[in-house]
């Protein structure tokens, strides 16, 4: 008897889901609203679309175990996208200090635009699988608290029902899969909001000749100082360009969409060197603002009754802060969970919605858990403050980020982490916590830790006179 999926989204975690699907189910089905360019190009339903993503080791190896017919590193690389080394190809001031640059490099993220990715991410998967996607927008599920049977669909032609053993919804943060399971019966859906009121503007620049090799700039925002944050960076993307994104948390904070205000706005960072970076570069669009950056979390794997034949992921189970960068890696590896959980039992055993929904949830926890925990300290978030764990694990936290500023093993642990190759117990480790009580064996980087030709590639593009 031939089995269909059906996937609601064709974003980054609905084709990851299809090609996790396509390997059990007969006819794998994407559903889509919008008209999906033919290349990468910006498109409507993605908010933060134009401003910066970062593909964390993690995710990426996620994405590699999904799609084995292509090696989406390499295809990513050879659509433009740049590969940096954690430990040697970024400088970051953090609210403990900058952190050294060592010759080891570790682990690896990815930099392109949103759109980029989303497209070589789409090809990839459509050429290693029988994946159809559809224009249609979904209505509502069909079947029972006990299981979903498919779902109502509008299309070009008119509403029908389209019949599924099993369907994702991956439709993103504005998913309405709390109302679909009510109207499934399935009513104790737990929710939270965690709102810092960040704001995002970006701006694109193309890489001054002689830049093309500098590293990755971040200023980070400092969650400790009872102010509203800021910060910023400047990115390689593919073209030869420069992203360059600015995020404040509400107070005052916010960063401008004016020009001449956005370059301000950099200088009165932390550090003044994305300003002077960008002060020399040529911009190539208008300054884009966003504020849909609020946290957002169903906790869908504590429902109590969960439906056979249903599964959420992606941005449609949680969204994060986006400063934090892990929002891409946690929907890849929510896919992956889908991918070895069918791998063991099929598309119809029973159960098998319910364990992926736990599975996913675990990356969910550890992202939710690293971004919460800074966005509580904003003064004016929404949602949330510091309770007494909080203070606990931040003073731990603190202490740790400020010896990583000055030594490779603690600097390891931390960036393993947050690109989420490894889960937050590592930072627990025996080997870690030694090093994190005795503290950084250097001294903190005075000044961000450039190289001469890189402080000479600085002075030249500085217009600012800082």
């Amino acid at each position: 008897m031939s089995r269909r999926a059906v996937v609601i989204g064709a974003g980054l975690a609905g084709m990851l889901a299809a090609a996790a699907l396509s390997t059990v189910a007969d006819h794998v089905v994407v559903l889509d609203r919008d008209e999906l360019p033919d290349g990468p190009e910006q498109r409507k339903g993605l908010p933060q679309g134009r401003h910066a993503h970062l593909l964390m080791a993690g995710g990426l190896a996620a994405m590699e175990d999904l799609v084995p017919g292509v090696s989406m590193r390499k295809h990513l690389l050879a659509a433009g996208a740049h590969e940096i080394p954690l430990g040697s190809g970024m400088i970051a001031l953090t609210p403990e200090g900058w952190f050294r640059r060592w010759r080891h490099p570790g682990p690896r993220m990815v930099t392109c635009t949103r759109a980029l990715l989303d497209w070589a991410v789409r090809v990839a998967v459509l050429a290693d699988t029988e994946v159809e996607i559809r224009k249609a927008q979904a209505l509502e599920l069909t079947g029972s608290g006990q299981r979903v049977t498919g779902l109502r669909v509008s299309t070009a032609a008119g509403e029908e029902e389209l019949a599924a053993d099993f369907v994702v919804d991956a439709s993103g943060r504005g998913s309405r899969v709390v109302t679909w399971l009510k109207a499934l019966g399935v009513s104790d859906v737990r929710e939270k909001t965690v709102d810092a009121g960040l704001v995002n503007a970006t701006r694109l620049f193309r890489i001054p000749e002689g830049a093309e090799r500098f590293p990755l700039t971040i200023v980070q925002a400092n969650p400790y100082l009872g102010r509203p944050g800021r910060s910023g960076m400047v990115l390689p993307i593919e073209g030869d360009r420069w992203m360059v994104s600015l995020a404040g948390t509400r107070g005052g904070g916010e960063p401008p969409s004016d020009p001449d205000a956005f370059l301000r706005y950099t200088l009165d960072l932390p550090d003044p060197i994305v300003g002077r970076l960008i002060s020399g570069a040529e911009p190539l669009t208008e300054v884009h603002v966003s504020r849909s950056t609020s946290n957002h979390r169903r906790y869908l794997e504590k429902v109590r009754e969960w439906p056979e034949g249903f599964v959420v992921l992606g941005d449609a189970l949680a969204t994060f802060n986006p400063a934090y960068g892990q929002g891409m890696s946690v929907a890849a590896l929510g896919a992956q969970v889908l991918s070895r959980e069918l791998g063991r039992t099929g598309l119809t055993e029973a159960g098998l919605a319910r364990r992926v929904q736990r599975g996913a949830a675990r990356s969910v926890e550890a992202a939710w858990r690293m971004a919460v925990s800074q966005d509580v300290w904003f003064p004016g978030t929404r949602g949330g403050s510091p309770g007494v764990a909080d203070r606990l694990v931040t003073a731990y936290t603190r202490r740790m980020i400020r010896t990583a500023t000055g030594s490779y093993g603690a600097a390891s642990a931390v960036w393993d982490v947050t690109s989420m190759t490894t889960g937050p117990t590592r930072l627990l480790r025996p080997s870690t916590v030694l090093a994190t009580l005795s503290g950084p064996p250097l001294p903190t980087a005075v000044g961000a830790p450039l190289t001469e030709a890189e402080r000479g590639v600085l002075r030249a593009l500085d217009r600012t006179g800082v």
